[in-house]
């Protein structure tokens, strides 16, 4: 007996929900470091407080379609979660001027953006028109999301070395675009499958400079500092996305966090 499509939905974003899950508890171990040392470290919270704001952007999403949106709207509650925890922690050990940023570009883009949204779509649309707006504003923002991975691209190829482009990461992160993009391609759902064809291909395009420059040198941290600016780069995870988360997001200055929830 053949399987519905819908059947295969649910198995796609099930394997969705769990790698996903996985992805944002990548930084853990950064994060633990910050807690033991009390310090952020040159860190920075950007990739964080986008990955939020995606899951925020998902679960309203979800909410407004109702059907078929359960496993969007768990994933992504743990998104928003997890992504707490993240930012509170950083804004313990951050010092002044970080956590003044932080807070400001929490405000300005979790609370006032997303509240802006949010009443904008409730009162001046309805029914399918106020789904498509909240729709094409996930598809947007998780296609500029998927861009992230670009810097660190450019990055590899200018000081040709993987040191800050692990392997494991950029392969379970296009996994995460394979889960969602079917899941999304099954349920007809192109907010959903479009933005993580372009997670899918990035993400191949980063194994492939993985394979070409795995051996390379590691670059001195001299040498780093002045790609950088005159900053030492930190490498965090993996926002990463990120749908977020379904497609999230993220995670410094040279690995961006992109969690695709969806």
């Amino acid at each position: 007996m053949a399987i519905h499509h819908e059947t295969w939905a649910f198995i796609f974003g099930l394997l969705g929900n769990v790698i996903s899950f996985m992805v944002f508890l990548a930084p853990l171990p950064t994060f633990y470091q910050i807690y033991k040392k009390k310090s952020t470290e040159g860190f920075q919270s950007l990739p964080y407080i986008v990955a939020l704001f995606s899951s925020m952007l998902w679960i309203y999403y979800a909410l407004v379609k109702k059907d078929a949106s359960l496993l969007l709207i768990t994933i992504n509650t743990f998104g928003c979660v997890i992504e707490t925890i993240y930012l509170v922690i950083f804004l313990v050990y951050a010092p002044n001027k970080t956590r003044l940023l932080t807070i400001k570009l929490l405000l300005l883009l979790n609370v006032f953006g997303f509240g802006a949204m949010l009443l904008s779509t409730l009162y001046l649309t309805t029914g399918s028109k106020r789904l498509s707006i909240i729709g094409w504003i996930c598809l947007v923002f998780n296609i500029s999301v998927f861009a992230a991975p670009l810097c660190i691209m450019k990055r590899v190829i200018k000081t040709k070395s993987v040191e800050f482009m692990p392997f494991s990461l950029s392969f379970f992160l296009t996994l995460n675009a394979v889960m969602w993009f079917f899941y999304g391609l099954l349920l007809k759902d192109y907010y959903i499958a479009l933005p993580n064809t372009l997670g899918f291909v990035f993400g191949i395009i980063q194994m492939v400079l993985y394979l070409i420059y795995r051996n390379a040198k590691i670059p001195e941290p001299t040498k780093l500092q002045e790609l950088n600016g005159g900053h030492i780069i930190d490498v965090v995870k993996m926002s990463t996305m990120v749908p977020s988360e379904p497609n999230h997001v993220a995670r410094s200055d040279v690995v961006t966090e992109t969690v695709s929830n969806v």
